[in-house]
């Protein structure tokens, strides 16, 4: 029998397997299907481990965290599409619910941990958050450029939508900046980000 400690962090690990179900609006690069909120976690862990060097000193497994809990209230609220202004209200509310029931699942003092990490990355105040953040949204720019635009098309996005969500990149990873807006500009010119 296993003990109220080891229970308690086995129901969170089998609450966590239903991030696989949730669909995102960002295809795969391949354009076959959306993608799902377990796969984009996973894919952020490894653009973490492959693109740290750009971020000056962070530390390196704090950032692993941050993108392995950033998007589990997404099993309550869903996954709020980044240009959907409506979700974006009701997005904090409706993450901060989930946060408290997903992570309360766990042993208090694991509880605790995890709740600020996913805090942390809300708050773009650490340098490992906005390392993260930068991650999470140039991960989406990649999957949009290799699908031929995505949801850039899907949904009529323009310019300046992806310039402002892009902006984390710019501040986080002053690098690859230059490459971001080079994608935007090129995907303008093909049409599939509409001009303002």
């Amino acid at each position: 029998m296993a003990s109220d400690r080891l229970a308690r962090q086995i129901a969170f690990l089998v609450e966590a397997d239903k991030l696989k179900t949730i669909d995102r609006r960002t295809p795969l690069t391949d354009n076959s299907r959306p993608e799902n909120s377990a796969e984009h976690s996973w894919h952020l862990g490894l653009a973490a481990l492959t693109l740290s060097e750009y971020a000056g000193h962070v530390d390196l497994r704090r950032v692993l965290e941050l993108l392995a809990v950033h998007d589990l209230v997404e099993i309550d609220a869903g996954d709020t599409f980044a240009y959907d202004t409506a979700g974006q209200d009701t997005k904090a509310e409706r993450e901060n619910a989930a946060a408290h029931r997903i992570f309360g699942l766990l042993p208090a003092d694991q509880a605790a941990r995890l709740h600020a990490s996913w805090e942390e990355f809300e708050a773009f105040e650490t340098r490992e958050s906005r390392f993260a953040n930068a991650l999470d949204r140039l991960q989406a720019l990649l999957q949009n450029m290799k699908a031929g635009g995505g949801s850039w098309t899907a949904h009529k996005i323009t310019r300046s939508q992806v310039m402002r969500r892009m902006a984390p990149v710019e501040a986080a990873l002053p690098d690859v900046w230059p490459f971001v807006v080079d994608v935007i500009d090129r995907y303008c010119d093909a049409g599939a980000i509409e001009r303002d």
